[in-house]
């Protein structure tokens, strides 16, 4: 697999933003030309990727977000989001649907569970205090 376009992005962890990055992953992946449910697909998992860095990984403290997309010759779209805010002491426990640590708001903890069932497949790295990077892969079906 060869990385045949990439981009980086950087922007402070405010709600506002959100719109913004899922609006630039998806211009970014036009180049593939995928159609309205895939590029629909890639919008949905970035804003909850997006949101929970902004909720969780920061929580009430500012702090930038990282993302990083690779567009490869097998027509994957690769996106990585990283914060560097508290971390996910078990991401096993994080990934499941309905668990949430923002519990004084009102958070349905399905983030994960919604980028898995849009993405091809979802990885997430984390350490306590050092931040957390969610990695995802979407496969953009060649025309027919």
């Amino acid at each position: 697999m060869k990385v045949i376009n990439e981009m980086r992005l950087k922007f402070l962890s405010k709600s506002s933003n959100e719109s913004f990055a899922r609006s630039v992953v998806a211009a970014f992946v036009l180049e593939f030309d995928p159609t309205i449910a895939e590029l629909a697909d890639i919008k949905t998992a970035v804003s909850e990727a997006v949101t929970n860095a902004i909720v969780h990984g920061y929580r009430r403290e500012s702090g930038m977000i990282y993302i990083e997309v690779k567009l490869t010759d097998e027509r994957d779209v690769i996106i990585k989001i990283t914060d560097k805010g508290v971390g996910i002491e078990d991401v096993k426990e994080a990934m499941q649907p309905l668990f949430t640590t923002a519990k004084e708001e009102e958070r349905a903890g399905l983030g994960f569970a919604v980028m898995q069932s849009f993405m091809d497949s979802v990885k997430v790295r984390s350490k306590p205090e050092k931040g957390t990077t969610v990695t995802m892969v979407k496969r953009i079906v060649a025309l027919r």
